[in-house]
């Protein structure tokens, strides 16, 4: 097994249970790490016997783009589209965080992240 990984994708995006969060949005930082067999392309040299990182980046990019009211469930939506479009991966994490919350307190960013295998 290997990984792929894409780290700080960045999104402006709508998420979060207040009015104004959804309405306003915020700056996102989306990390995701992808397990799968690298064996074939690591002889190959062939992006068809690997798992395609901008694929990856463009499932994260779609799903930023739809609101929701919790990050567990942006996380959870990412990892369901790489699992039904990307059969090869295995095992998926996806880290959401959300810079500069609007919370009570001086904090950079808050983070969810979601670790799952693929049934």
């Amino acid at each position: 097994m290997g990984k792929v990984q894409l780290e700080n994708i960045k999104a402006y995006a709508h998420h979060g249970c207040l009015p104004q969060e959804t309405n306003i949005g915020s700056d996102y930082l989306v990390n995701v790490s992808v397990e799968t067999s690298l064996l074939k392309a690591s002889i190959s040299d062939q992006l068809k016997d690997t798992v395609d990182y901008v694929h990856i980046n463009k499932i994260v990019k779609q799903e930023m783009a739809i609101p929701s009211k919790l990050l567990e469930h942006v996380a959870k939506r990412i990892i369901d589209r790489i699992f039904l479009e990307l059969p090869s991966v295995e095992k998926s994490m996806v880290s959401v965080s959300k810079i500069n919350p609007p919370i009570n307190g001086d904090v950079e960013k808050v983070t969810v992240s979601l670790n799952l295998n693929r049934e």
